[in-house]
């Protein structure tokens, strides 16, 4: 049992493949190291540098490690970027899938785990979102990840293909002290640098109808999301049953605000956030329902809000 993990020398990625590795699992990374770390995978990780529009490329790392499914992680992952570059979106995402699932068949690799994304759902106007929730994103990026599952999900019609998504939502955390997320867009990053600078962090409207006026998110550990991924690998490769996408969700939701005095009390730094106005777009809340997912990939949430930001912050410290 050989997998592939596209993607896997990312913040998730690299997350994803050392769940791998600890379930004695064989894990071959292909990364073009756009935004990935070669310094987040160990010396001993079968490592393929390149892109997942190479055919050539993952049809040749598919036969040389006798690959028996794929992780699919790669991709351009900023929502708001992504109006801005929508072609380049639609390029890494769409005709990147549709090349790594045409080298897939061609090289009879037949199991898929695909990282989708909450943002297949837009603004919902539910208090828990579940996966019937209609889906109307909002950005190319996550027209993108929909497009994805769509396109799995046609293969899988026209040739034996073993799949799901799994769909999820602010991941924060680090299972590892080497590991930390490199995002410029993503709100612990961005929190975590401006106390590093002495700078005083933001946050976007405090008037919205929750209980302390901040916007409320599901937020999910990295190490939890990981282990999602891997139980839903080996069902997969044990001929199991699952459905086509599954909510790794919270239930319940943390505000923004909570968040800042977490991250206060963790960090020994006392700060009053700035407080700028909404942006535009901003639902009040967005919680999702793991139930599905808690049947069927073990998935729980197993770190507290605490244990998420002193893990994050341990290993963002490490790397100044």
């Amino acid at each position: 049992m050989s997998w592939v993990i596209t993607g896997g020398a990312g913040y998730i990625g690299s997350h994803v493949v050392r769940a791998f590795q600890a379930k004695g699992i064989e894990a071959v990374v292909v990364d073009d190291l756009s935004t990935g770390r070669r310094s987040f995978l160990s010396d001993d990780t079968p490592f393929v540098e390149g892109s997942i529009l190479d055919g050539a490329l993952l049809e040749n790392a598919f036969d040389e490690h006798g690959v028996t499914g794929v992780v699919h992680l790669a991709g351009y992952k900023y929502a708001g970027v992504s109006v801005q570059r929508p072609l380049h979106t639609y390029q890494q995402n769409v005709t990147g899938t549709a090349t790594l699932l045409a080298a897939m068949e061609s090289a009879g690799v037949g199991r898929i785990v695909f990282s989708s994304s909450a943002a297949v759902y837009g603004t919902p106007d539910v208090d828990l979102v579940t996966e019937d929730t209609p889906k109307r994103p909002e950005s190319p990026y996550g027209e993108s990840k929909l497009i994805g599952e769509w396109l799995i999900a046609d293969q899988a019609k026209a040739a034996p293909l073993a799949h799901t998504s799994l769909r999820y939502f602010n991941v924060v955390g680090s299972g590892a002290p080497d590991i930390f997320d490199v995002s410029p867009h993503n709100l612990f990053p961005l929190v975590f640098d401006a106390l590093l600078a002495g700078r005083t962090p933001r946050i976007n409207g405090d008037d919205y109808a929750t209980p302390d006026g901040t916007c409320v998110r599901d937020y999910i550990h990295v190490a939890d999301l990981a282990e999602a991924h891997v139980v839903a690998a080996q069902r997969l490769e044990a001929g199991e049953a699952l459905d086509p996408v599954y909510n790794l969700g919270s239930g319940d939701g943390v505000s923004v605000g909570e968040i800042m005095r977490a991250v206060a009390e963790v960090t020994g730094i006392e700060f009053s956030p700035e407080i700028g106005p909404r942006r535009a777009g901003d639902p009040a809340r967005i919680v999702a329902s793991g139930e599905r997912a808690a049947r069927d990939l073990e998935w729980k949430m197993r770190h507290t809000l605490a244990e998420m930001v002193e893990s994050a912050w341990a290993a963002r410290k490490a790397a100044v």
